[in-house]
């Protein structure tokens, strides 16, 4: 039953990972697995049975999301926009509350570098939504037709969107939306479920994964370092990571959408998609 949940779990930082503006970091987070995931990753050798025994069910679902849903999702987004988003920003807020538990009663929540650090984050967060807007629309990089050179910046791309990934608020799909990778990788995920283009498709996918696994293990370690001799200032950090997903999320979608369609029917079935999405993650978080 454990693995089931961590499955699911991972199924949903999955499809965190493919929506712009949304963090798997973020999602993690909020179902209470995030400090077990950085800290399986970064000591993943020291206790191999332990860690790939939690680590496997959530690749498991990671992936099964990703290749089942980045079809689905894309419709979604583009068809549904309004609907998609309010349950995303449902999971977030369904999880700020499982956040505060860990900074109550805590001395460092008194502290004016506590707060500072939040307003950082949510600064951060908030501007890199409105990086498009700021910095116009990034040319699309074409992966059909990579050269050694390409390969290799293929790779450090995977490990810039891991980071992204794993950090809480930060969205990879966004990171790689700026940089021109989003939609070739999407294109390419969706291409390879159709069975087209195996070879270089399996290349292009296996370059990026595998710097995706690089950059994976590089900042987790950097985060259990922060979550143990500063925990409860990191977690004003993530706090303030969060907060500004609740903004960040409506600013992508609108910039990358536009038109949302807030006709009454529209909105009122959203906010029962941000009421489910509230409910589930608030629900997964306690388990």
């Amino acid at each position: 039953m454990k693995s089931l949940i961590l499955v699911l779990k991972g199924f949903f930082m999955g499809i965190a990972n493919i929506i712009p503006g949304v963090s798997g970091g973020t999602i993690a987070i909020i179902l209470g697995i995030y400090e077990q995931f950085i800290s399986s990753i970064s000591h993943l050798l020291s206790d191999l049975k332990k860690n790939l025994k939690f680590l496997i069910p959530i690749v498991i679902g990671m992936g099964l999301s990703i290749l089942l849903l980045s079809g689905v999702i894309e419709y979604s987004y583009d068809n549904f926009p309004l609907p998609t988003m309010m349950f995303f920003v449902g999971l977030v807020i369904g999880g700020i509350p499982m956040l505060f538990k860990n900074i109550l009663h805590k001395k460092e929540n008194k502290e004016v570098s506590s707060y500072l650090i939040m307003f950082l984050t949510f600064s951060l967060v908030i501007f890199m939504a409105c990086a498009d807007l700021i910095f116009g629309t990034t040319t699309e990089v074409n992966l059909s037709s990579l050269n050694v050179g390409g390969y290799i910046i293929l790779f450090g791309v995977g490990v810039i969107a891991a980071a992204t990934m794993v950090i809480p608020g930060i969205s990879g799909s966004l990171m790689l939306m700026l940089l021109g990778y989003y939609y070739p990788i999407v294109r390419t995920i969706s291409d390879l479920v159709k069975f087209n283009n195996i070879f270089s498709n399996i290349m292009v996918l296996g370059v990026f994964g595998i710097g995706v696994l690089v950059g994976m293990v590089l900042i987790s370690k950097l985060l259990e370092m922060l979550f143990k001799k500063f925990k409860t200032k990191t977690y004003f950090g993530v706090l303030g990571f969060i907060f500004a997903s609740i903004i960040a999320i409506p600013i992508s979608t609108c910039l990358e959408r536009g038109d949302l369609n807030t006709t009454i029917p529209n909105v009122i079935i959203s906010i029962i998609f941000l009421i489910a999405g509230s409910i589930v993650s608030y629900k997964l978080g306690e388990k």
